[in-house]
């Protein structure tokens, strides 16, 4: 047997029997896909409204509190606002693409949803079936493609719109999106080697015993992507409304600028629903003796809508309390930082996984392993570069600092012909010089 045949044959080990789902009746299928539909823009309507009261809980404001119980339908009223709010196309616009653009950024937002695992096999008028409107060998990989493509329409509105502004927020938001979804993947991986498999279903049966969240790097750094990935603070970088006024929706109104706001939320609901399906045990309870048995019939459901709704939470969390990075700041993060340890990561992941499932004589490899931990224990310890780089920053320093212009000597009040004249020490007669530090300057 080759080795490449090996390693197809170890991916598929942890595939799930879903053919349960392929047995479904075509209205059962249709049925699954309006609760999947509808529950998603429940979600956003409630995300707004949650977002709204929990940062005005944080900052000691009232919130809304107008439009239904305790102002719980304030979005609903927004939405319908908007919808009602004149819909204007500007006179330099490529008008169909500008009118397709939101529709490309939402609908992948509904799509992405398909693949994931709501609970276990129910019964439903008298089928059984799965709670998931559909599962695939690479679901994960339709995860990511799905989520993907929404950046196309982020990017065709920038361009549409025949401005500037919003043409420099689809630029950043291409950037922005690229450089996090290549973190994003490299997430995935560790917990593709542990699960031996891609479907999302399978995933979640493989943390019976134990969640991903233990590969706490590999969740970290999808927690780090998922954030810059749905453009929110601290990565609002596409939408900045202080260089941007905007972003790439500038030139959008009425029911088309409610689809890029549809969009966002879906999106902050999708990435919520991917890290509790790779790394939170999906449905699953917490492997806790005593909750084992609420792993079966529709309370399962009950624990994904909760870890669902901690993701968002710590969505509202950071908006509330970090500000905006730079943006140079947040490309440097990415591709200097994330992408690094995510591929140091997986290498370890790999090769400890390896090890464990194939290396019976383990002293070499321990051995091997405290040789590597003690050369870099006496590399940071001497640390020869990293001495050399602060003695260059601190000279860079010392030198900045002399040939500033000093202050020493100030004239008071400056002549007539101006700075120039200052610089040049022109008209002494007039002027009468204050060191530095005299206290209140006084005319002569």
């Amino acid at each position: 047997m080759t080795g490449t045949s090996t390693l197809l044959l170890a991916a598929n080990v942890g595939d799930p029997d879903t053919s349960v789902l392929t047995d479904d009746p075509f209205w059962l299928i249709l049925l699954k896909a309006v609760v999947v539909f509808g529950f998603l823009l429940v979600m956003t309507l409630f995300s707004i409204v949650f977002e709204r009261k929990v940062v005005a809980k944080m900052q000691q404001r009232i919130g809304p509190n107008r439009h239904g119980p305790r102002g719980w339908l304030q979005s609903l009223a927004d939405g319908v606002k908007l919808m009602l709010k004149e819909d204007i196309v500007p006179a330099l616009a490529d008008k169909p693409i500008f009118i397709l653009a939101p529709i490309i950024s939402a609908v992948p937002a509904f799509v992405a949803f398909a693949c994931i695992p709501f609970g276990p096999e129910v019964s439903i008028f008298g089928e059984r079936t799965l709670l998931q409107l559909a599962d695939l060998p690479v679901g994960v990989l339709y995860l990511l493609a799905a989520a993907s493509i929404g950046v196309y329409g982020l990017i065709l509105s920038g361009w549409s719109s025949g401005s500037t502004y919003p043409l420099l927020g689809s630029l950043r938001s291409a950037a922005q999106i690229i450089s996090y979804e290549v973190a994003m993947g490299l997430a995935f991986v560790a917990v593709f080697i542990y699960a031996g498999t891609l479907s999302t279903a399978g995933i979640v049966q493989s943390q019976h015993d134990w969640w991903y969240v233990a590969l706490l790097p590999s969740f970290v750094l999808y927690v780090i992507a998922m954030v810059g990935e749905t453009n929110r603070t601290p990565f609002d970088l596409p939408e900045a409304e202080g260089e941007l006024v905007g972003g790439f929706h500038t030139e959008y109104s009425s029911i088309k600028f409610a689809f890029f706001f549809l969009a966002e939320y879906i999106n902050m609901v999708t990435v919520s629903a991917i890290a509790t399906t790779l790394f939170l045990g999906g449905w699953q309870p917490p492997p806790i003796p005593g909750l084992s048995g609420l792993d079966h019939g529709w309370f399962p459901l009950i624990w994904f809508v909760a870890k669902l709704l901690a993701f968002i939470f710590f969505f509202i969390w950071l908006r509330g309390t970090l500000p905006r990075l730079r943006y140079d700041q947040f490309m440097a993060f990415g591709w200097k930082v994330l992408i690094p340890v995510g591929l140091v990561w997986v290498c370890a992941v790999a090769t400890f996984r390896a090890y464990q499932q194939h290396v019976t004589d383990r002293t070499p490899w321990l051995i091997g392993f405290g040789v590597v931990v003690g050369i870099l224990l006496i590399i940071a310890i001497i640390d020869p570069g990293a001495a050399k780089a602060a003695r260059e920053q601190e000279e860079a320093e010392r030198e900045r600092a002399e040939s500033a212009p000093s202050l020493e000597n100030i004239p008071w009040p400056p002549p007539s012909g101006g700075p120039a004249r200052v610089m040049a020490g022109l008209d002494k007669g007039n002027t009468t010089v204050i060191p530095a530090g005299a206290g209140p300057r006084q005319e002569s």
